[in-house]
């Protein structure tokens, strides 16, 4: 018999099962299965003859899913291999819900084909019609890409586990924004892109947290050309945010909820200038800065040369007031690109902080008086290249000034499209000042929630030009508090991310001579990056020892100098390389305390 009579054969002795399933019809029906037929319970044909007897009432449907009411084949499918054909799916549907079953038959020895196996593959407890299983099948579909996805980044070695993540996708850029305290809860929103409207735009994420760890992720309507803003307060006492819309110039949004996920957006704001009117043409309408001052409101309009803008209401009169810098300060070009920008208070300094798209985070410390900045100082925060970048900050109700940025990695791009994701930001940052008008930079305390397995030892000693290997921890999920001091070292540090051999390694060090804190990770993987150093500047007082706090969270290394530095690196070391040294180059050095804590994952995947 050819696959053709062999396929029509199979569908008419289906079509009879169905029938005959409906009808009650249990001899036709019995006949229809193999004396070896099983089912995914462990049911027999002789069981399922005494069942059938047992109740001898039609009107009590005994089939395999209960009261049928109908029987559907239409969308079954039939493989054919040798003697065995598998026929799914069947759909039985009742008032109790469906049940979907394949079923497999046999050519027997008379040359005649049985039913000799069943098996549910899918079922409900409620009613579905064809759209609603259409419906089902389209989210089945949904939720299962959903999971394979979550698997594949939860598989991932390098994905970090305290740090906030993309959670899916593309953030390049991926700007923290419109940072708020609000009602209670920290909201921070963030740039990510897809191409939902049919093509690549840039939309504001958002994510909220009572405790800056654990993050929900929120639903937003700041969609489609969403650029680096901030979030203020308005006349009115409700969430502001000040962005930059793309293709239209910088604007305003005011929330419509407490949750901050419903927005309306205003007009642009971009004063309306031209020829012969007064900075007609200087300053770009990008990446602003908005806030409410007295009765007026006003906004930074960065870029190379940036200016400021002011009105008396959110939606309209806007016009420009000058120049954002009365002057410049030394080493710093005057028009130096200052985009990103974060206006605000520490005790009695005002603090610029911003980005150079050449040089990274960066900030001034100065006064802002008659509608102009006026710089007394300024300082970077990333050095040898721009990694760290585009700041964004709130004020809490402890006070504290917190800011995070994001964790610019061109290597971390190219190696996305096998991961699915790109987009870290850094740990949150407390700022503030010292008594000599310096800034200071720590962690939050809420960090030490998340320790676990504590460690310590005390009053170490390393040899001059050795290494102390730290046994007992191992790990890519750490924070590090190392206190260390050394009268002629020429350089001392640790070394995190080991490798058994040695050959993998992630250098964190201090150099007294040429007063630099750096972190070495040219070779913290299998691919050594020449360039993947960093180092900025800082020198200890006299008698003051050195005071590291250092955070690996798997490709992400931060490091904390004595609150008055920071600095961070990407790294991709393999699997195994999780062992932790101290070292001391030239003369020896004290290690005063050594602690650690394992560090848990708070972010969902």
């Amino acid at each position: 018999m050819d696959v053709k009579s062999e396929e029509a054969e199979i569908l008419e002795i289906m079509r009879t099962h169905s029938d005959a399933m409906k009808k009650g019809d249990f001899p036709v029906l019995l006949d229809l299965y193999s004396k070896d037929w099983r089912d995914y319970h462990g049911a027999t044909k002789d069981s399922l003859k005494h069942r059938f007897e047992k109740t001898g009432d039609k009107e009590k449907d005994l089939s395999l899913s209960g009261n049928v009411q109908d029987i559907d084949i239409s969308t079954a499918h039939l493989k054919i291999k040798d003697d065995k054909a598998i026929f799914t799916p069947v759909i039985h549907s009742s008032s109790g819900g469906s049940i979907s079953y394949a079923h497999t038959l046999r050519k027997e020895a008379d040359g005649v084909w049985r039913l000799v196996y069943t098996k549910g593959i899918d079922w409900e407890t409620f009613p579905l019609d064809d759209e609603g299983r259409m419906d089902k099948a389209a989210i089945a579909q949904s939720a299962l890409a959903t999971r394979r996805f979550r698997e594949q980044v939860m598989s991932d070695p390098h994905r970090p586990g305290y740090h906030i993540v993309s959670p899916e996708g593309f953030g390049a850029p991926f700007d923290p924004n419109g940072a708020i305290y609000w009602k209670g809860r920290y909201h921070l929103f963030y740039i990510f892109q897809d191409q939902r409207f049919g093509k690549k735009l840039d939309h504001w994420g958002h994510l909220s947290s009572t405790d800056l760890f654990h993050w929900r992720h929120h639903p937003t309507t700041l969609l489609v050309g969403m650029y680096s803003g901030n979030c203020f307060i308005n006349k009115d006492g409700i969430p502001t945010i000040c962005y930059h819309q793309v293709d239209k110039g910088n604007a305003m949004a005011i929330a419509l909820d407490d949750d901050l996920n419903e927005w309306k957006k205003l007009e642009v704001i971009t004063p309306e200038t031209k020829e012969g009117d007064a900075y007609h043409d200087e300053y770009r309408s990008w990446d602003p800065f908005g806030w409410l001052e007295d009765d007026t409101y006003y906004a930074i309009f960065g870029g190379k040369n940036p200016g400021i803008a002011k009105s008396q209401t959110l939606k309209g009169g806007w016009h420009y007031t000058g120049d954002l810098f009365a002057h410049g300060v030394e080493g710093i070009a005057l028009d130096e690109d200052l985009s990103c920008a974060d206006l605000f208070k520490l005790d009695n300094r005002d603090i610029l902080m911003g980005i150079s798209h050449k040089i990274g985070c960066r900030y001034y410390i100065g006064e802002w008086k008659d509608e102009q900045f006026y710089p007394q100082s300024h300082a970077q925060m990333s050095w040898k290249d721009n990694s760290f970048f585009a700041p964004e900050s709130l004020v809490d109700d402890k006070g504290r000034r917190i800011m995070w940025a994001w964790l610019m990695d061109v290597v971390h791009w190219r190696q996305g499209w096998e991961r699915g994701w790109t987009g870290t930001m850094s740990l949150p940052r407390v700022l503030s000042i010292s008594d000599n008008g310096m800034m200071l930079i720590d962690i939050p305390e809420e960090i030490e929630a998340l320790r676990y397995r504590p460690f310590s030892r005390n009053n170490l000693k390393i040899e001059a030009n050795k290494e102390l290997t730290i046994e007992g921890i191992r790990s890519n999920s750490i924070e590090l508090s190392i206190e260390m001091e050394s009268e002629e070292a020429r350089e001392y540090g640790v070394k995190v991310c080991m490798s058994p051999d040695g050959k993998e390694k992630t250098i964190i060090s201090y150099d007294p001579l040429r007063k630099v804190i750096r972190i070495d990770a040219s070779q913290s993987g299998a691919r050594e990056e020449p360039k993947n150093v960093e180092e900025g500047p800082f020198s200890l007082d006299k008698n003051e020892p050195l005071k590291l706090r250092v955070f690996v969270d798997k490709s992400v290394v931060e490091v904390f100098v004595n609150r008055r530095q920071a600095l961070m690196r990407f790294i991709y070391p393999s699997s195994n390389s999780l062992g932790i040294s101290l070292f001391s180059e030239g003369s020896p050095t004290k290690v005063n305390r050594f602690n650690s804590w394992h560090i848990s994952p708070s972010n969902p995947f």
